[in-house]
C-alpha cells in the first residue's frame, strides 16, 4: 500500500494542491481574472477548442514536428556517439567539430535557419533535429568509453570481436547512460518547438497561443502551456518505460 502511494498518488498531490489553491485566487480575484483565469475558465476554453477541432489540429502539426525532429537528430546524435565512442580516430576527427557547434545556442541560429530554410516545416525540423542531438551524442559518447574494460576483455575472452563485441558488451553497458541523454533531448525537443512555433510559423501549439495573446485570450495560452507540459510528461513516461523493459535486467531497475 505504502509502495502504491508513493509511485502513483503522491506524485500527483502537489499539482491538484496547485489547482485548489489556483481556484481560490480566481475565486476570491485577488488577482483580475483576465489575468489569470479560474481552472474552471480554462476547462471551458479546452473543451471549446476540442469540439471545434482547431486543438486537434494544431497538436497534430505540433506532434508531427517533435517526432520527426526527434528521429532525425536523434538518430544522428546515436551515430556519431557511438563511432566517436568506438573509434578514438573518428574520436580525434570529428569530436572537436562537434563540440564547437555545440556551444552554439541552437535557437540563436533561428533568424540564420528561418533564411536559410524559410518559415515552412524544413526550419522547425532542422531546429528541433539540432536541439536534440547534442543531448543524445554527448551521452552515448560517455556510455560507450565509460563501459567496464574488464567486461570488453573478457567478452574478448569468449571469442567477441566486432558487431558481436559491440551488441553484447559495450550497448548494454552504455544504454543507461544513452536513455539519459534521450530523457534529457526530450525536454530540449519541447522547448525549441515552443521557440520556433511562437516565432515563425502559422499552425502549431505555439502559433495557437501566440494568437490567443493578440486577443488576449489567456485562457487559451494556459491551455496551450498546460499542454506542452503533459506532452512533456508523456515523452517522459514513455521513455522511462522503454529504459525499464531495455534494461531489466540491470539490477538498479529490478522491481
Amino acid at each position: 500500500m505504502t509502495n502504491t502511494f508513493q509511485k502513483q498518488i503522491l506524485p500527483w498531490m502537489l499539482p491538484l494542491l496547485f489547482l485548489v489553491i489556483w481556484q481560490i485566487i480566481s475565486m476570491l480575484e485577488i488577482v483580475s481574472p483576465s489575468l489569470f483565469p479560474a481552472p474552471t475558465s480554462v476547462l471551458e476554453s479546452f473543451y471549446e477548442l476540442v469540439v471545434s477541432g482547431t486543438l486537434l489540429e494544431h497538436v497534430q502539426i505540433s506532434l508531427y514536428r517533435a517526432f520527426i525532429g526527434l528521429l532525425i537528430g536523434g538518430a544522428i546524435g546515436l551515430l556519431l556517439g557511438i563511432l566517436n565512442g568506438w573509434s578514438t580516430w573518428s574520436f580525434y576527427t570529428v569530436d572537436t567539430f562537434v563540440q564547437m557547434i555545440r556551444n552554439i545556442p541552437h535557437l540563436a541560429l533561428l533568424p540564420l535557419v528561418i533564411v536559410w530554410l524559410g518559415i515552412g516545416e524544413a526550419s522547425k525540423i532542422f531546429l528541433v533535429a539540432l536541439g536534440v542531438m547534442f543531448p543524445i551524442y554527448i551521452n552515448t559518447l560517455h556510455g560507450i568509453r565509460s563501459v567496464n574494460r574488464g567486461y570488453i576483455e573478457m567478452g574478448k575472452m569468449y571469442g567477441l570481436k566486432g558487431w558481436g563485441l559491440f551488441r553484447h558488451v559495450y550497448l548494454p553497458g552504455a544504454l543507461p547512460s544513452i536513455f539519459v541523454g534521450i530523457r534529457y533531448a526530450l525536454g530540449v525537443m519541447w522547448l525549441t518547438l515552443i521557440v520556433a512555433e511562437t516565432i515563425a510559423t502559422s499552425d502549431g501549439i505555439g502559433y495557437l497561443a501566440m494568437n490567443a495573446r493578440q486577443f488576449m485570450q489567456t485562457e487559451v495560452i494556459i491551455v496551450t502551456i498546460i499542454i506542452y507540459a503533459l506532452f512533456g510528461k508523456l515523452a517522459d513516461i514513455i521513455a522511462q518505460f522503454g529504459e525499464k523493459k531495455a534494461l531489466r535486467w540491470h539490477p538498479n531497475y529490478r522491481k
